[in-house]
């Protein structure tokens, strides 16, 4: 595990960008997992930017999102479809058709699940997957719980991450309260995660996920058994 303390959440953004762009540039074709929430948006600018300069091309890449609110269509300014587009999607060469989220309005949400892990599947896995980290150490919608679910799923989100994002929503009542998410499975089959942190909030939880017991109370956790792991931090 190689962990990277940088002096500011703009210096973490531009890390973690360089990152994701070296990826690129290995691999034209890369399938790249996708976080969104507000850990992200320094990173998806710095993409931008190496777009608009001629300095990573996005045209063959395939993205994979981690997780959407069940309920919430893609024309929902809350649901994290539109959260990709506004702050990556339209502003990079990606094709839209090469743009993947879980659609937390299908009819079926059980076999949304299963499709979207079947689709991972045949773009061969993820190759680079980008995370946040939650309060509870949560990573995707993958909340404190018995066991390790490796599948896709709809999950019924913890307290305290309806909390953490109340901010978005113009009252906490309008948080939806599930949301289907990206499994373990899946997460643990990237080819190499990066993780990122910033704010000395997530200090305490990011040790405990790193250095701490392996345990699915703190999902982060599994990422101790993961050989190829970047974690970038920031207190600032």
């Amino acid at each position: 595990m190689n962990f990277i303390k940088a002096e500011s959440y703009e210096a973490l953004s531009c890390a973690a960008a360089e990152i994701i762009a070296a990826q690129i540039a290995e691999k034209k074709n890369a399938v790249l997992g996708l976080a969104t929430g507000s850990s992200p948006l320094g990173t998806y600018a710095c993409l931008s930017k190496m777009y608009a300069e001629e300095r990573a091309d996005f045209s063959e890449v395939t993205s994979v999102n981690l997780d959407e609110y069940v309920g919430l269509s893609a024309e929902n300014e809350q649901s994290y479809r539109y959260f990709m587009n506004k702050n990556l999607f339209d502003h990079i060469n990606i094709r839209p058709e090469n743009t993947f989220v879980p659609n937390g309005c299908a009819e079926e949400l059980a076999r949304e699940a299963a499709e979207y892990d079947a689709l991972i599947a045949r773009l061969g896995g993820i190759d680079l997957q980008l995370l946040g980290i939650g309060l509870d150490g949560h990573i995707g919608f993958n909340e404190p719980a018995e066991f390790f679910t490796k599948e896709t799923h709809v999950t019924e989100l913890d307290a305290s991450t309806i909390e953490a994002n109340a901010r978005f929503f113009a009252r906490r009542e309008d948080v939806p309260t599930k949301a289907i998410t990206m499994g373990m499975g899946a997460i643990m089959g990237a080819k190499k995660i990066l993780l990122i942190a910033n704010g000395k909030k997530k200090r305490e939880i990011l040790e405990k996920a790193m250095y701490g017991k392996i345990t699915p109370r703190v999902p982060a956790s599994i990422l101790q058994l993961h050989p190829n792991v970047t974690v970038i931090y920031s207190e600032i």
